[in-house]
């Protein structure tokens, strides 16, 4: 198995972990009789995906998870272009059975229903948690991305502390999460609004084109951002960068 199949792999994995275990907790956990766990709980749950993955693959294929982060470590040039296609079709399938996944157990529970947002879903207007506009939606996703690829380049820089990355980038995802829930459902990352909304269909399929828009672009700003910033920054090629 060569070196770009294994990332490939590795980001699969890593990404069926992310959607299983933030949207599992939205769907499964959060309102769970006396003890669901609540906005907090799914935003943690979030971050501790990532957290856990980048300290177990990120030494692998740099533990992107996330077609918006791909793209903005090449806007940053920590990523070569030619390696963009595998990874992101890699962190899409790995969405996509992750969501199905989560389907087939949720569906389990008696009372279970595939509601329109069902699945942790990700959407604005009627999709919205809180009924946010569509302008809310886009903004809020840009600005959560591009601030996420910041700390991303930043705690991954050759002279950042070592070994702490993993924890700033999954508490920056958890602070995301705590922040725009009520707006969009957080997406920060097209693979994750794919796989659900795959399932679900409907308004969640139609508002798609939004949550690979907005965080594509907010990844670019970031990246960009950052590349002037530090524009000889070099990243470990344990984390976020090219493995």
């Amino acid at each position: 198995m060569n070196s770009m199949t294994k990332k490939g792999v590795a980001e699969f994995l890593g990404t069926f972990w992310l959607v299983l275990g933030g949207c599992g907790s939205a769907v499964l956990a959060a309102a769970f009789p006396n003890v669901g766990i609540g906005l907090l709980g799914v935003s943690l749950a979030f971050g501790l995906t990532v957290v856990t993955m980048a300290y177990s693959i990120g030494h692998v294929s740099g533990c992107h998870l996330n077609p918006a982060v791909t793209v903005g470590l090449w806007a940053g040039g920590r990523f070569d272009a030619k390696d963009m296609p595998v990874y992101i079709v890699a962190q899409v399938l790995g969405a996509i059975v992750a969501a199905y996944t989560l389907y087939c157990i949720a569906r389990g529970q008696p009372d279970f229903m595939l509601a329109p947002n069902g699945l942790a879903v990700n959407g604005v207007e009627s999709q919205s948690p809180g009924g946010y506009s569509m302008m809310s939606g886009v903004l809020i996703e840009i600005i959560m991305t591009a601030f996420f690829l910041l700390v991303i380049m930043g705690s991954t820089h050759s002279q950042a502390p070592a070994g702490f990355a993993p924890l700033a980038i999954g508490l920056s995802l958890t602070l995301i999460h705590l922040v725009s829930i009520p707006v969009t459902n957080t997406s920060v990352n097209p693979a994750r609004s794919t796989g659900p909304a795959l399932v679900v269909g409907g308004l969640a399929l139609q508002q798609l084109w939004i949550f690979w828009v907005a965080p594509i672009i907010g990844a670019v700003l970031g990246g960009s951002l950052y590349r002037w910033l530090a524009p000889d920054a070099r990243s470990r090629p344990d984390i976020a960068g090219e493995a």
